[in-house]
């Protein structure tokens, strides 16, 4: 089997022209399958069945290994096992009903409320850049959107006076947003205070939020302030973890799930569902505590 091993791995980087990450990866898992075999007394090729594949697995479920991990081992051994069955190493393919398991559904991991408290407090106000990054982070969780939204937006859309801003989401998609009473007070002093002396007279810039040449601040720029202020905090937060709070905040309070749907720019109702997760523990909690007759 090990042969065969080595020689599969010289194919798959000489003629399919894998990664040497790649190979070491293969090689790991691969590795692996083979003591199990072995221990299991099976020694050549000709003797691998479907029921080895299938013990090996249930071995690295008994493990409690993860979803990814079996998954990926099950993408090693099924290429492995259609390289032999080229090679005519084996009579059949024992490989080629196994099917991979359903990827775990994890939900959105978000920060509780007082947490991003303490994260929208860390920007030095009295400095010009740290009241834009205020506002950046005000009006981030003030309305879920995602990091390209944020820093596309022009000051034409946002509307203080009507607490809404006009966005632009994937596929062209227009949407408005409600902003809220924080973040229209920080975008409001941010335009007020900031902007004036960030903007470059010479080259002017609709961009609502601007770097330190008076253009557009990049994606890029964005999440490097967004870890530096996470970093201080002692937390793993990224813009994405606000707008997982963004939805999971209003769904705790009892916010209409198509409304946040329509919030998020989400076309499909099963993206946002998975943001209920978090609530449906709470559902027999309200049930006991209002239904006249959950009580003895």
């Amino acid at each position: 089997m090990r042969d065969w091993l080595h020689s599969y791995l010289i194919y798959m980087v000489g003629e399919r022209g894998v990664s040497r990450n790649t190979e070491q990866s293969y090689f790991s898992d691969l590795s692996d399958f083979i003591r199990f075999l072995e221990s299991n007394q099976v020694s050549q090729t000709s003797e691998l069945r479907a029921h080895h594949i299938t013990a090996y697995l249930n071995d690295l479920r008994k493990e409690g290994r993860t979803t990814a991990t079996i998954t990926r081992r099950i993408v090693s051994i099924r290429s492995l096992c259609k390289y032999l069955t080229i090679q005519r190493a084996v009579d059949y393919n024992p490989a080629i009903q196994l099917e991979s398991p359903k990827a775990e559904k994890k939900p959105p991991i978000s920060v509780k409320a007082n947490d991003l408290d303490k994260l929208l407090a860390l920007p030095d106000v009295s400095d010009g850049f740290g009241l834009r990054d205020r506002a950046m982070l005000e009006l981030l969780y003030a309305t879920g959107l995602r990091v390209t939204e944020l820093i596309s937006l022009d000051i034409e859309h946002v509307r203080l006076d009507m607490g809404f801003l006009l966005c632009l989401g994937s596929g062209g998609r227009e949407r408005m947003v409600p902003i809220g009473a924080h973040g229209t007070q920080w975008v409001t002093k941010y335009l007020e205070d900031a902007r004036p002396s960030a903007a470059n007279p010479d080259k002017p810039d609709s961009a609502l939020f601007l770097n330190h040449l008076g253009t557009r601040l990049t994606r890029q720029g964005f999440w490097k302030l967004m870890k530096k202020y996470a970093d201080r905090l002692g937390m793993d937060i990224t813009p994405h973890t606000l707008r997982h709070s963004f939805a999971t905040h209003l769904l705790d309070n009892g916010a209409d799930i198509r409304a946040v749907q329509e919030m998020l720019g989400h076309s499909d109702p099963s993206t946002t569902s998975m943001y209920q997760s978090s609530v449906k523990p709470k559902i027999k909690e309200i049930y006991e505590r209002n239904h006249p007759r959950a009580r003895t």
